[in-house]
């Protein structure tokens, strides 16, 4: 888009100000338009978000490697409260998708290894149909569950 001079300094302002929010903290891309949707006609803010994914500040596909790894060292999670997790910050379906089809052995033997903790952690406090049930609830496959018994016994 060609911009007047006046036109280009608020661009170029504006994309300093959208750089130093993404530059704080990894941000998607539905994160950043909803931050300045505001703020910025959409025009501008389109552009903004072009070129911030051309020199790669905005990479959803590389959040969702981030975040992931993030979660599967730091929480115990399942597949689907990780996968909600990233929908809920406004990623693109198909590209969730395509991360975890490309990632499936290793995050159902995370998922397994997951259930196998809260297992460990609740096994003498709570009676094992109530772990089951919980780990339900929580998203977790029922083949983790099953595994995460097995490696128990």
């Amino acid at each position: 888009m060609i911009y007047s001079l006046e036109e280009f300094e608020k661009f170029d302002k504006m994309k300093s100000k959208v750089l130093k929010y993404v530059l704080y903290k990894k941000r998607t891309e539905q994160e950043v338009r909803q931050k300045f949707a505001k703020e910025l006609e959409e025009n501008i803010l389109n552009d903004i978000i072009e070129e911030l994914k051309e020199n790669s500040y905005i990479d959803d596909y590389n959040y969702i490697e981030r975040a992931v790894n993030e979660f599967t060292n730091l929480k115990s999670l399942s597949i689907k409260e990780i996968k909600y997790k990233l929908y809920s910050k406004g990623i693109n379906g198909n590209l969730i998708d395509e991360y975890f089809n490309k990632n499936i052995y290793d995050l159902e033997e995370y998922e397994i290894k997951s259930a196998t903790k809260i297992l460990n952690k609740k096994k003498d406090l709570v009676e094992d149909d109530e772990i089951r049930l919980f780990l339900l609830k929580k998203g977790y496959r029922e083949e983790s569950i099953k595994q995460a018994f097995n490696n128990i016994d």
